[in-house]
């Protein structure tokens, strides 16, 4: 079924989907499509496109990304959508009750899942499994939930299993671990230069969930492992460090193809991130002139990765967020008690 889609998650620029963008998708042939704020302004509308993205592909059960990890990433927002918590708010909590911070962050996945799973949104990039630093840039900051990996781990595993209840799959984000940059990727390449015989602790929580359908690949330069490439592109990181020592078999994404960190054309940093390792380009911005190069460059998935593809994907539970409303009424009035 899926030997002629391509590897490329592709945004759109609005609400719905214009009839430039329905010709270019029909013959592009992405696997699947990523929502942001611009794309997501009540819930029937979110229903209504994604659908149609679906339709364009000819597949109803493509992948419909979205980043919805609660705090300030998120793309649907209030007063439609709830605001979930940060993880830094759960990870605190943590510090006081660690059963109670495990309840809370699953209780936070399976409301975010349920807002999801209502607009038939199937994928979340979230949560963090970054491990805070002193020094972690505020681009992470409070997206990551605690300093110590086994916290992380058991907090990320929480919120996943969250999500899971309405069938909305989580991912590894951001391999193979960006707490230690001092830059933001999106604007610049951050550099981390550390020996591989020190990530024992940035890689602990990607080991424990390495079992997850999907993962973020972060445009990270490790020159103690790859002076050129960063992580995107580096096929000695992504066969050495994510594929064996984390152990990660599931489908690796890249972060977004288009962040400034990356300084080549958007074609070209997608063939290179495709010949280093990675099964998917993601490109956000729904900019037509930077994702029609990108489609021309791409050729179709192989067999084998086709084959993992179609494995992969999942429905989510399509129920009205209403059903479980009063869940997120409760984790409000349990972080209120916590302030």
């Amino acid at each position: 079924m899926h030997q002629h889609i391509k590897p490329v998650i592709f945004g759109c620029a609005g609400p719905v989907l214009t009839e430039d963008e329905r010709a270019f998708f029909t013959a592009a042939r992405p696997c699947g499509f990523i929502l942001f704020r611009r794309n997501c302004v009540d819930v029937a509308q979110t229903q209504a496109l994604v659908e149609s993205m679906r339709e364009v592909i000819d597949d109803p059960l493509a992948p419909i990304f979205i980043d919805q990890e609660g705090g300030r990433v998120r793309r649907m927002w209030p007063p439609v959508w709830w605001k979930a918590p940060a993880s830094g708010a759960i990870g605190k909590l943590a510090d006081k009750n660690m059963d109670a911070a495990i309840q809370l962050a699953k209780d936070t996945g399976a409301a975010i899942g349920a807002q999801l799973g209502e607009c038939g949104v199937n994928v979340d990039f979230a949560p963090c499994l970054d491990v805070l630093f002193p020094y972690t840039h505020d681009a992470i900051g409070d997206r990551a939930f605690h300093s110590d990996p086994a916290i992380v781990a058991a907090l990320g595993r929480a919120f996943i299993d969250g999500m899971a209840l309405y069938g909305v799959q989580g991912c590894l984000k951001h391999l193979p671990g960006h707490g230690r940059a001092n830059l933001d990727s999106h604007y610049d390449l951050p550099v981390i230069d550390v020996p591989a015989s020190e990530l024992d602790i940035d890689l602990a929580p990607f080991i424990e969930l390495n079992d997850l359908p999907w993962g973020i690949v972060s445009h990270l330069l490790f020159p103690q492992l790859d002076s050129k490439h960063p992580a995107t592109t580096s096929a000695k990181i992504i066969r050495e460090i994510i594929r064996e020592r984390i152990g990660f078999e599931g489908l690796l994404v890249t972060d977004d193809i288009s962040m400034k960190a990356l300084k080549a054309p958007v074609e070209e940093s997608s063939v290179n991130a495709l010949e280093a390792g990675c099964d998917i380009v993601c490109h956000c911005n729904g900019d037509m002139a930077e994702m029609k190069p990108i489609a021309d460059a791409l050729a179709p998935m192989d067999e084998t990765l086709a084959a993992r593809f179609d494995v992969i994907r999942r429905p989510c539970v399509s129920e009205p967020f209403s059903e479980i409303a009063d869940l997120a009424a409760d984790i409000d009035a349990r972080l209120s008690a916590l302030a």
